[in-house]
């Protein structure tokens, strides 16, 4: 388990560095290119398409060919599309590349979350939270690379830096052994047996248990959208609100997920001492908190502090939000996650699209504060999944009493 663990979080490295490069060089791609915000906001958009198809496939794909060689696919997939990007093609041609690239990192990160999510029984929100410190390092290294590169005038070869860990990734998985787990890897499943499955999932989200699954559906949209925009768009909200450089702005997402890579090496601890519901809901309240005074920050070392303290604030609520809800829903943890990742996705794909927009119609001030109003939304979700759950822990507690 923790050769997994450890090749695992290699995986999440990648995804990281996959999920930020876009943002990260965005306004130099977008300058290249002599295009508008609102079309780098629809390049993240079919990116982020690609990447919930990929989540929402890869049961299929895992059952047909097992779960290592849908790995290796996956991997050598987004190999190819970070290869086809730093050749600069004609701007219509990265609409083909983009869900290449999306469909790799989503089908990577939703097998390896499935695997550790139904194989940890216990701190599973620790070992989640070892796997998401991997991928905030690599969403943290990439800025930092793509403003380096940016500066020498090599911006394209981000992208090759990328490729270059896919295919370190690629054999990794090709030629690593795993004892007993080598079978759970290279399994491929019967249709009658995935029948089988799917049904007793189905059975698991009747009653109380839809709507938590509706609540969290709705709630994984919002954040992943949330911190997309956020991490994609933050360079372009520097300069255009503090006339930064773009090699300056690049590294406020660096910062961004410094703070939140250092805030996830015990944001798994933290989670299973004061509860998962505690920790989402304080999270959710300081993020609202911040993002509504980021547009009061008219300095650049006042906007960078109020970055890192986001990264604090949303350092967590991806894995522990994951763990929370799939051990609530008993019976269905191998299919909740893929749901839970693929709802990210479509946020992930939407948002950007509708921030892209506003940056060319709106003022970054506004546009910064419907962020804000987004992570309201995870604050009121949250708060009525805590108030329900009270509910329900209060009934048992009652009929265990009689």
């Amino acid at each position: 388990m923790k050769k997994i663990i450890w090749i695992g979080s290699l995986s999440y490295f990648l995804i990281g560095l996959a999920h930020v490069v876009l943002g990260a060089v965005l306004p130099v791609l977008l300058d290249h290119y002599g295009k508008a915000y609102g079309l780098g906001g629809t390049l993240i958009f079919a990116q982020f398409a690609g990447f919930l198809g990929g989540v929402l496939l890869s049961p299929l794909i895992n059952r047909s060919i097992g779960k290592r060689n849908g790995l290796l696919l996956a991997v050598g997939l987004l190999l190819a599309a970070e290869v086809l990007y730093s050749l600069l093609l004609p701007w219509g041609l990265l609409y083909v590349v983009a869900p290449i690239a999306g469909f790799g990192f989503g089908m990577i990160e939703a097998v390896i979350g499935t695997i550790v999510i139904a194989a940890v029984t216990s701190n599973a929100a620790v070992a989640m939270s070892r796997l998401e410190v991997l991928f905030g390092v690599g969403a943290m290294v990439m800025p930092l690379a793509a403003s380096g590169l940016i500066s020498l005038g090599y911006w394209r070869l981000a992208f090759l830096v990328i490729a270059l860990f896919a295919a370190i990734t690629f054999i990794f998985w090709w030629k690593s052994a795993f004892g007993e787990i080598d079978r759970v890897l290279d399994e491929r499943v019967k249709p009658s047996a995935a029948s089988k499955a799917q049904s007793k999932a189905k059975f698991a989200y009747r009653g109380k248990n839809r709507v938590m699954l509706v609540l969290f559906i709705l709630f994984f949209f919002l954040y992943v959208g949330t911190e997309m925009s956020l991490a994609n768009f933050l360079p372009a909200f520097l300069i255009r609100k503090l006339q930064m450089s773009e090699a300056g702005s690049a590294l406020s997402v660096t910062c961004f997920w410094i703070a939140m890579s250092f805030a996830r090496l015990f944001a798994g601890y933290v989670a299973e001492k004061v509860q998962y519901k505690v920790y989402l809901l304080f999270s959710c309240a300081a993020a609202a908190v911040l993002l509504m005074l980021l547009p009061l920050a008219g300095q650049v070392w006042s906007a960078f502090a109020v970055v890192a303290l986001l990264g604090l604030a949303f350092s967590g609520v991806f894995s522990i939000a994951l763990v929370f809800v799939s051990k609530m829903i008993v019976g269905a943890e191998e299919k909740t996650p893929s749901l839970m990742i693929a709802s990210g996705g479509v946020g992930g794909a939407v948002l950007p699209l509708f921030t892209g927009w506003s940056m060319d119609h709106m003022e970054v001030n506004q546009s910064i504060w419907i962020l804000a109003l987004f992570s309201i939304g995870l604050f009121l979700i949250i708060a009525a999944v805590y108030r329900s759950h009270k509910q329900t822990s209060q009934v048992k507690e009652g009929v265990q009493t009689t």
